[in-house]
């Protein structure tokens, strides 16, 4: 007749255990990642912040830019041409940003084996 061990776990107390072993490591995966993903933001929190001052800087800028430039056409046509001559290139400036920033993305977004047209 076998002896029986009384260390030895049944079948069913082991699944149990190894479940609860994986519940573990993947809380503990878990909070590796939530902990570095703090660390990180927590370093590029300035540079986050500096951007957007410079963001800003830089639209008061381009107001500025755009005010003087039809100010500056004022004197030799009259305000509303001026008006919609500025606004007319910035416009189309956008338009060609706009159509250039959809085209890099599609194609970033496009599956890898598809054809480029």
């Amino acid at each position: 007749m076998a002896s029986v061990d009384p260390d030895d776990e049944s079948i069913g107390a082991l699944i149990a255990r190894l479940v609860e072993d994986g519940k573990a490591y993947g809380r503990a995966e878990f909070d590796y990642y939530r902990m570095l993903a703090s660390k990180r933001l927590a370093l590029a929190r300035n540079g986050i912040i500096a951007g957007v001052v410079a963001a800003l800087l830089g639209f008061a800028t381009l107001i500025g830019l755009i005010v003087g430039a039809i100010f500056s056409l004022s004197f030799i046509m009259p305000p509303g041409f001026a008006t919609l001559l500025v606004i007319g290139l910035c416009g189309a400036v956008i338009y060609g940003l706009a159509i250039f920033a959809r085209n890099r993305i599609m194609a970033a977004l496009r599956p890898k084996d598809e054809k480029l047209p």
